[in-house]
């Protein structure tokens, strides 16, 4: 399992606990809470009506007196209320009194008229002087339909208590508050849960694809590709950072310790021949002076000479390739990229190379196209790519053959193609010839060359984002090929 994946499971995870644990809380309080506040109001008006019962039932007139009958008118009143959207249209209150013993003296339901009420709640704990409450169901058959009771006690002029009024109100009046409350509750909690969820998709969403950036930044640099760290910030740019610092420390290490075994074995075979070289020359001298070996002939002391020359002139070459190859091979993407027109590349590199492929007998052709292309890069090092290429292929073709250099639209980018008519590629080579230090012999006999030549242009390829082939040509020859993507247009 990916590890955006999980982070995304367990922040649900929480967030749906976390969400559950307070829809519950909050569903659990929403009817507590508002059968309080209706306990409250039934406190006012139970205190408020036994005051105002208070003559009457001092009277002994409590059942046919005044107050009975605005209570009963109460009953026929059409209130005609709109409350948060519920309409109200008859008043759900049930008054009755009780004298000192629990005996019901008034009820404006006319139900439990002379009724000893004594052993209820309210009105046995209102009698003795203490809060009076309680619920009941309205009838055996609905035990879940309750009946608040809350009843406050009728003192005579002496402050004794003398009876009790109890004000009675259906819980199911309060059912429509209860339901839409829980039901905002829960839309709420619901929209907060979605909310979180989204913030947690895309907080995995960051994460998984920092730490892929980074996966994909290790990958690359492992497979040897050129790379930056991927775009970020915070931790992750840190991260970034630290693992390009430790790329880039380990790769030189890495660099010079390979370039160091190379060269080293590179440079036995000139300096072995130098040295030969040199030693001959020394013993000529010595027996040409008085000594018992015979004098050299002239001739042998200029090839001799020649050679030493020879060999210095191809040290001399290995290591400005080789200073040429670690330039461009430490550098992960080109800092400046101008616009460049490739005919003009393509002439400047040719003359470049006229010494060479006048010294090899062979002449050089720009073949004429339609394509008067521009590529995005870095001149002197596109130049000295396709001089590479051109003495590359005057070295491996016949005196009086011909290099040719044609440019051709390949896909979305063009590609530089220089020909010649030689002896071709060995299949065994073809895969190799891009390696540093690997070189074939030429086919005048002559010693192989530096083998950087090829990977300069292959790292000047990757550079610019392109890439290098190399392939035998129909008929006899090779073709060596140049590919460069085209900018868009802007």
């Amino acid at each position: 399992m990916k590890i955006g994946l999980r982070i995304f499971l367990g922040y649900f995870l929480i967030v749906a606990l976390a969400a559950m644990l307070l829809a519950r809380v909050f569903l659990a309080e929403v009817k507590p809470g508002v059968r309080q506040a209706m306990e409250d109001t039934l406190v006012d008006s139970a205190n408020v009506l036994a005051e105002l019962a208070t003559d009457d039932f001092l009277a002994g007139r409590i059942d046919g007196g005044a107050f009975a009958g605005r209570i009963r008118a109460l009953q026929r009143r059409d209130l005609g209320a709109e409350i948060w959207g519920f309409g109200k249209r008859a008043a759900q209150y049930r008054v009755y009194i009780t004298d000192a013993r629990g005996i019901v003296v008034f009820d404006s339901s006319g139900r439990d008229l002379g009724k000893d009420y004594s052993r209820w709640n309210d009105v046995y704990l209102t009698l003795r002087g203490r809060y009076g409450a309680r619920s009941s169901p309205e009838s055996p058959d609905a035990p879940n339909a309750t009946v608040m009771h809350v009843a406050a006690p009728i003192r005579d002029v002496d402050g004794r208590i003398v009876g009790s009024l109890t004000v009675a109100k259906p819980n199911r009046a309060i059912e429509p508050f209860i339901a839409r409350s829980q039901r905002v509750v829960l839309s709420w909690g619901l929209l907060l849960l979605g909310v979180a969820l989204a913030v947690g998709v895309v907080a995995a969403w960051w994460l998984s694809r920092q730490l892929q950036g980074l996966q994909r930044y290790a990958g690359e640099v492992t497979a040897g590709e050129r790379t930056l760290p991927p775009k970020s910030s915070g931790e992750f740019k840190a991260l970034g950072e630290a693992l390009e610092t430790m790329r880039t420390r380990l790769e030189g290490k890495q660099y010079v310790e390979q370039y160091v075994h190379t060269l080293t074995h590179e440079m036995k075979s000139p300096l072995a021949a130098i040295r030969g070289s040199a030693e001959l020359l020394e013993g000529a001298h010595e027996g040409g002076e008085g000594g018992t070996a015979p004098a050299m002939a002239e001739a042998d002391r200029a090839r001799f000479a020649a050679s030493i020359r020879h060999q210095s002139e191809r040290l001399a070459q290995m290591i400005d390739k080789l200073l040429a190859l670690a330039s461009v091979e430490h550098r992960q993407r080109l800092e400046n990229p101008q616009p460049l027109a490739l005919d003009v590349l393509i002439a400047e590199a040719a003359d470049a190379a006229r010494p060479g492929l006048e010294r090899a007998g062979v002449s050089c052709r720009v073949m004429p196209g339609d394509v008067a292309p521009r590529v995005l890069g870095d001149a002197f090092l596109m130049r000295q790519a396709l001089v590479n290429l051109i003495e590359n292929a005057a070295d491996f073709s016949a005196r009086g053959g011909r290099v040719e250099i044609a440019v051709d639209v390949d896909g979305d980018g063009l590609r530089i193609d220089v020909r010649d008519r030689g002896a071709g590629i060995p299949g065994y080579a073809l895969e190799r010839v891009f390696e540093r230090f690997y070189s074939l012999a030429r086919p005048d006999g002559g010693s192989r060359s530096s083998g950087l030549g090829l990977s300069f242009v292959a790292e000047v390829a990757a550079l610019h984002g392109g890439r290098a082939a190399l392939r035998n040509r129909d008929g006899g020859g090779a073709v060596a090929s140049l590919w460069l993507p085209v900018p868009p247009p802007s």
